[in-house]
């Protein structure tokens, strides 16, 4: 493969990653909280798509708001379940309870769904296009705009707005915002529910590109955690550019050397930007 078609591929996979990750950035930079079951509800995002459309014979497009709608319910009820945990910022626990979550999905999940691997059926990743002697797919094209619509309007919302002001304000001390009127538990609720609904919409437009199954979860919560340190905590234009550039790193090397060593190469590279840099690529 050409190396101009290693970066369109790139540039598809690190948008993936980026808008895997802009809930769990939200996430932990207004609530402080680190959801391990994060992975499993982008999972979940993919196999509510796939029933969708081979289950229920609905278009592919039907399936994206139905994952967004199902992954958002989820997490309120886990939320709602954990809220006195969140209110007391009691991190340790928070980490095992939601831990629990990620295997109770898991688990519910193959009950649901089968322990094969599935394929969602999109007619985007069946249209090809070219850029020069680079291929690439609608599909990828869909993954690229949904991150830079997806970062556009998180950054619009937390930079520009009542909403974004309240949220940083809980960020920043829950309890003072609490004393000027501010329902912490609320805001606690809204974040994670668009974390789980933006986990969901990166299941419902990534995993066209390749089988799925009920065990992938795990995996996805390693490449977010590493997104998410690479931008710096709570960054969002740093979620943004981490997830790009880590996609590009992992295309490019897996041109050079087996696709087994990228996650250990980008690790490597993780660990020389935090000595170097201890708050990420771009948090202040």
């Amino acid at each position: 493969m050409s190396l101009s078609a290693q970066l369109i591929n790139g540039l598809a996979l690190g948008a993936g990653y980026a808008v895997l990750a802009v809930g769990w950035t939200v996430l932990l930079g207004a609530a402080r909280l680190v959801n391990f079951s994060h992975g499993q509800l982008y999972m979940l995002g993919a196999f509510t798509t796939w029933f969708v459309v081979a289950k229920l014979g609905l278009p592919y497009l039907v399936g994206i708001p139905v994952a967004l709608l199902v992954c958002g319910a989820l997490g309120l009820l886990m939320q709602l379940a954990m809220i006195r945990l969140t209110l007391d910022q009691k991190i340790v626990n928070l980490m095992v309870v939601t831990l629990a979550f990620g295997y109770l999905l898991q688990g519910g999940a193959a009950l649901l769904f089968g322990g094969n691997p599935q394929r969602i059926d999109s007619p985007f990743e069946a249209r090809s296009l070219a850029l020069g002697v680079a291929r690439f797919t609608q599909q990828d094209v869909l993954i690229v705009v949904a991150a830079l619509v997806l970062y556009a309007a998180t950054f619009h919302v937390l930079g520009r707005t009542g909403v974004g002001r309240t949220v940083r304000a809980v960020a920043e001390d829950p309890k003072l915002a609490q004393l000027y009127g501010i329902n912490a538990a609320r805001v606690y609720v809204g974040v994670f529910v668009f974390a789980a609904a933006t986990a969901g919409l990166a299941g419902a437009v990534i995993a066209p590109r390749s089988p799925i199954l009920t065990s992938i979860g795990f995996d996805e919560v390693i490449i977010t955690f590493l997104v998410v340190v690479l931008g710096g905590i709570g960054s969002i234009l740093g979620g943004l550019l981490a997830g790009l550039g880590l996609g590009l790193f992992v295309a490019v090397f897996g041109a050079f050397f087996p696709p087994a060593y990228s996650m250990a190469a980008a690790f490597a590279v993780l660990l020389v930007i935090l000595v170097v840099r201890p708050q990420g690529l771009t948090a202040r």
